[in-house]
């Protein structure tokens, strides 16, 4: 009887093991943030665009990005998902939201063009960093 609580005992042991390495793999490489733009593919979207586009370029392996033209029915599909409603040409999601804190506490909404008086690529870059990229 007590060959067979110690081989239990040595079975529960390495299951406690193999699960907690499995626990610490997964923490330590978590998945990676996703960037979705959903915009118009034509001017002066386009060009508003080309820097973040260039810098996530730059980021390749790092995050997961995801483009869809806002003109197609996925497009549209994803606006309605997101709870973005009208003309807007621009939506930037990191992990599906649009809203987004920056580090001094203030909320951003990724949304329509960048600029002074709604966000910046340097917000952008600042959510991401936030959600797990450097």
């Amino acid at each position: 009887m007590t060959s067979h609580l110690t081989t239990y005992h040595r079975r529960h042991a390495i299951r406690l093991l193999i699960i907690g390495t499995a626990f610490a793999t997964n923490a330590t490489h978590a998945a990676p943030p996703t960037v979705e733009i959903v915009a118009f593919a034509h001017p002066p979207v386009v060009s508003a665009l080309k820097p973040l586009r260039e810098w996530l370029a730059s980021q390749s392996g790092r995050l997961k990005l995801v483009e869809t033209d806002l003109e197609s029915p996925a497009g549209a599909q994803r606006l309605l998902a997101a709870g973005i409603k009208g003309h807007v040409p621009i939506v930037m999601l990191v992990n599906g939201q649009h809203q987004q804190k920056r580090a001094d506490g203030s909320m951003v909404e990724l949304v329509s063009f960048p600029g002074p008086k709604s966000w910046t690529i340097e917000d952008v870059k600042a959510v991401i960093a936030r959600a797990g990229v450097p």
